[in-house]
């Protein structure tokens, strides 16, 4: 609903909540979905062939940076920015920032697609242009589902928030084979594939969008912007950082600036959430941790993202660097076949996801997504059993059985934790859910590649350097390689590049063999039989971390209680109290609250009267029953025929304050 001046879009009217306009908010937000998290994907196949585009070798330690800000910057922006620009929906309509954020992406796309730039300025080049292209996704994402709630009645928003979810893990992995067949052809080709898509979605989201969601005039809280960007930034920033070694140590965990970045943004996170118990309209509303299920939502979503944010990666290097080279495929096919190893993932989730969010329509959500994680988190045990030259019937049983749960937990929480929200709110309370998962995300990488390269510093130089000898490399040369920080090792294999011959060939110890012995040193085997077993050390110690973090997150799950929905106030009682909020932004002190009168008329100050009768100003009663969300149909009968529940009651008490609040 809009105020002073806008309508309420209501089920009956064009563009209104109905039947034909929800399937039209559904597949245009899938499409956006789809389209962001495709991008996402497809440099992790496309970096070497980017790379070589442009010039440059990322595996140089100067380079490195330039390695790090290309694959993350984009995954940085969103998470940062997705609770800011949900609240600015909040506030200046939904529909007008998921329009714009198509336009974004769409333009920095085009650009990014016609980089004529090499070396360092090539990379700068990509690195600025995937920031601002994240910027266009942080508004896709922060809007999508608050789009989508609106649009759809609360007894079928999880299959919404279903089929939506299929989108986004359908497109991690749909970009994982499209980067493995564009970026050998041409690696611009990755980025102009989102061109034709957002060209056709920003069209059609303009053309066919309407916002009849919630607004509430208020003020943007830069103050509180501005903190939490600057502590999520740095603090997001040291955890990339820590990937790096650091004075002789494999990883950076003990460098300084890694760890002022992590505790000062951490610092600066406490005094945002302090300011915004001070400022009359926040940024985002902390009161609605109140909220048993919005809160239990997030920790559960937050926890579940912990744990399966760095997998992927885990499995990508897993069978890039060691499987694939043992069954016959060269470092340089095996980005694109990891990526096909990795369908019985895509297929789980879309199996699942879909029907949980059904079921968890008609039955909440509580035991699909507690079941969900309980699911995965037994998929991440039976993982540490499979042996590293695996069978891949066994490996892809065990990576369906953990998309099946995943795909039985994402929808159904989704769902709840939109549910619990106050209308005007869902746009920051979607943005803080995604920034709890894609902050969680980069967080799990961080800790996923650190608990391996631990793992493999502890055992993987004395490995090397027995292995490199008795295939007559000299001593010296050995020790080098052995005592190199085992973090480019998994670089390399994560990139599709030969970890040895990136590793001997500085050295010019391979200048040195017959011919045959290089060969057998740089060939598929070599290396893979190495490494497995102190890789197989810190993969259990990582799949350990990601069970004890779903673990918790089945507790959060299960605590979230039962079943229910927000219960809002009926259209007539938002109206009053948004514009008594718009009479105060304005400095209008004659604009009173919507407060009943004793007498049960709407006097001219905007109050409601008890029994609905209309007022002299010829303001419209309250007559009619009102919906769960206070929709009223042209003869006043609740619109979607939503009843209010006793969960409802349930919610607004547990909510605490009050509905009108910005």
């Amino acid at each position: 609903m809009t105020v002073a001046g806008q309508q309420q879009a209501a089920s009956a009217e064009p563009g209104g909540r109905g039947i034909h306009y929800k399937w039209i908010a559904l597949s245009n937000t899938t499409l956006g979905i789809l389209m962001v998290t495709i991008n996402q994907s497809i440099l992790l196949i496309s970096l070497p062939a980017l790379f070589r585009g442009i010039k440059l070798n990322p595996l140089v330690p100067s380079n490195t940076s330039y390695f790090l800000w290309t694959f993350l910057g984009f995954l940085l922006v969103t998470a940062v920015l997705v609770v800011s620009l949900g609240r600015v929906g909040d506030i200046y309509g939904r529909v007008k920032m998921y329009n714009l954020g198509f336009a974004v992406f769409t333009f920095f796309s085009i650009l990014l697609s016609v980089t004529w730039l090499t070396g360092p300025a090539g990379a700068l080049w990509i690195i600025i242009m995937r920031v601002f292209q994240g910027v266009g996704g942080a508004f896709l994402f922060a809007n999508s589902t608050a789009i989508l709630t609106d649009a759809f009645p609360q007894d079928e928003r999880g299959k919404a928030m279903g089929i939506n979810g299929v989108a986004a893990v359908a497109g991690s992995f749909l970009g994982l084979l499209l980067g493995g067949v564009l970026a050998p052809i041409e690696w611009r080709l990755v980025f102009l594939v989102s061109v034709p898509f957002g060209l056709f979605g920003t069209i059609w989201a303009y053309l066919k969008l309407r916002d009849n969601g919630i607004r509430i005039p208020a003020r943007i809280d830069w103050l509180g912007n501005a903190l939490f960007a600057i502590g999520l930034i740095s603090l997001l920033t040291g955890i990339v950082y820590s990937l790096l070694p650091y004075g002789g140590h494999p990883t950076g965990w003990t460098n300084p600036k890694v760890l002022a970045a992590i505790f000062g943004g951490i610092a600066v996170l406490v005094v945002f959430a302090w300011v915004e118990t001070k400022v009359p309209q926040p940024m985002f509303r902390l009161s609605l941790f109140k909220i048993r299920a919005f809160t239990a939502g997030n920790i559960a979503g937050l926890l579940g993202a912990l744990g399966r944010g760095g997998l992927q990666f885990m499995l990508i290097i897993w069978l890039q660097g060691i499987w694939l080279p043992q069954h016959g495929r060269s470092f340089s096919e095996t980005p694109l076949w990891a990526g096909i190893a990795m369908i019985p993932l895509t297929i789980g989730f879309l199996l699942t996801a879909p029907l949980a969010g059904v079921l968890s329509d008609r039955y909440g959500a509580r035991a699909f997504a507690t079941s969900g994680l309980a699911v995965s988190g037994a998929s991440f045990l039976l993982l540490e059993l499979l042996p590293i030259n695996f069978s891949y019937l066994w490996f892809a049983l065990l990576v369906f059985l953990f998309a099946v749960g995943m795909g039985l937990f994402f929808s159904p929480n989704q769902a709840a934790v939109m549910n619990s929200l106050p209308p005007d709110q869902r746009g920051a309370g979607a943005g803080m859910l995604n920034t709890f998962q894609n902050s969680a995300t980069v967080l799990s990488m961080g800790l996923f590649f650190t608990i391996v390269t631990l793992g493999l510093a502890a055992r993987l130089p004395a490995h090397l350097y027995r292995g490199l000898v008795a295939a007559g490399v000299g001593s010296g040369a050995a020790h080098t390689v052995a005592n190199e920080p085992p973090i480019g090792s998994l670089f390399s294999a994560f990139l599709g590049y030969n970890p040895i011959k990136e590793l001997l060939g500085p050295t010019g110890a391979l200048q040195h063999l017959p011919a045959r012995q290089v060969a057998y040193i740089t060939g598929r085997t070599f290396f893979p039989k190495l490494i497995e077993q102190p890789f197989a050390a810190g993969l259990h110690l990582a799949f350990t971390f990601a069970a004890i973090a779903t673990a918790i997150g089945i507790v959060a799950s299960a605590v979230r209680g039962r079943r229910y929905m927000h219960a809002t106030e009926p259209v007539i009682v938002e109206l009053a109290e948004g514009a008594a909020e718009a009479g105060g932004l304005a400095g209008l002190d004659a604009v009173a609250t919507a407060d009943p009168t004793a007498n049960g008329e709407l006097s001219a100050a905007g109050k409601l009267s008890a029994n609905g009768k209309p007022s002299a100003n010829g303001k419209p009663s309250a007559a009619g029953k009102p919906s769960a969300n206070g929709e009223l149909s042209a003869n006043g009968q609740p619109a979607n025929g939503e009843p209010a529940t006793p969960e409802s009651a349930d919610a607004d008490r547990e909510l605490g304050t009050s509905r009108g609040s910005a």
